[in-house]
């Protein structure tokens, strides 16, 4: 299975961004409305320049207070985020997502990004392929 694969399973919502700029409580908001867990931080929206999740903004919360909503997402945000291509397997994208303990990764082609996928949506995946894969030995254990 590779990516590509896992983004025509999703739903065409497109990447959510916001610019480097916003504010750390209009993420917050944002996050909060769409039921999200990470916003890209993008000049323009077409390339990933950051990448800013519920995780990072409550541990700086744990460290300043409420203060931090105030700031722009850019000091709080992950910059050049690591991404995938759409050729990539699921696998791979497994294996990037554990080794760098994040839950989020954005998709580019040819420096554009063009999807965005979640550890969720990967193992989704994965485990409907291994379900296909269960039924067809079943089938050929009993001869069908």
């Amino acid at each position: 299975m590779i990516v590509q694969q896992i983004l025509k399973s999703k739903a065409d919502t497109g990447v959510l961004t916001l610019e480097p700029g916003a504010k750390v409580y209009e993420a917050v908001a944002l996050l909060s409305q769409k039921r999200i867990g990470t916003i890209v931080v993008s000049k323009g929206g077409k390339s990933p320049d950051g990448i800013l999740s519920e995780r990072d903004i409550v541990r700086e919360l744990g460290k300043r207070g409420a203060a931090c909503l105030d700031e722009p997402i850019s000091a709080l945000m992950t910059a050049n985020p690591i991404c995938c291509g759409r050729n990539d397997s699921a696998d791979k994208v497994l294996e990037m997502m554990t080794n760098g303990r994040f839950r989020h990764l954005p998709v580019v082609e040819d420096g554009a990004m063009i999807g965005l996928i979640s550890i969720g949506d990967v193992v989704k995946a994965r485990l409907s392929q291994l379900s296909m894969e269960k039924d067809a030995l079943q089938g050929m254990i009993m001869g069908h």
